[in-house]
Order: structure tokens, then sequence, then C-alpha cells
């Protein structure tokens, strides 16, 4: 069983920036694509960003190309997302997930955190 833990959310004005962190227990979550999702309340978990497991392959929603940033450190188990450009829709619980595939999907991601709350305001 792998843990991660996200940790770095938190209440930031629109326009302001966050980084999100997930580290996972075990190394062999070097070997898996790490992932992030967001459930705003009322809405269905959706895909944010994804890294390949060597970290040469970024995915992003449409929503957010241009203002995230996904990276991943395999030395430190740790995947990051650093949030530019906020913007109040992108209020939500996020999740950092891995997988042997990269698709869109939640039901198709492994392993799952706890999520981190970030909040986005006027």
């Amino acid at each position: 069983q792998v843990h991660m833990v996200e940790s770095g959310g938190g209440a930031v004005q629109a326009g302001g920036a966050l980084r999100l962190s997930c580290a996972a227990s075990r190394p062999t979550v070097n070997n898996y694509a790490m992932g992030w999702f967001r459930q705003a309340p009322g809405k269905e978990r959706e895909f944010v960003a994804a890294v390949s497991w060597t970290g040469g392959r970024t995915y992003y929603a449409d929503s957010v190309k241009g203002r995230f940033t996904i990276s991943r450190d395999n030395s430190e188990n740790t995947v990051y997302l650093q949030m530019n450009s906020l913007k109040l829709e992108d209020t939500a619980l996020y999740y950092c997930a891995a997988a042997g595939l990269i698709t869109t999907t939640p039901g198709d991601w492994n392993y799952w955190g706890q999520g981190t709350q970030v909040t986005v305001s006027s």
C-alpha cells in the first residue's frame, strides 16, 4: 500500500499563488505516473495535471494550462503543483494520485491522498 500526503493548501486571493506538495510513503511510487485532481463542492472530481514517472512528460487540463506546473522529485518521492494566477474557480479540494498509466479518469488511478483544500477569494 502506498500512502500519500498532500500539503501546501490554504486561502489565497485571486491572482495569488500556492505550491502543493504530495509525499509518498514508498519509493515504488517512482515507477508510477503522478497526478493532481480536484473536486469542488457539488461537482465531480476532475483531472488537473499529471507527470510521467520519469518527469519527462506533463499533461494539463485546459483550464489550468499556462498557470499550473507539475513536477516531481523521485529522490524525495514527492510531486509538486505550482499554481499561479489563481482564480475563484480554482477553489477545490486537491488530491494527488498515482497510476501506472496517465488518464484523465479518476477511477483509473490506483492510489490517492486525503486532499488539501485550496480556497481562492476575491
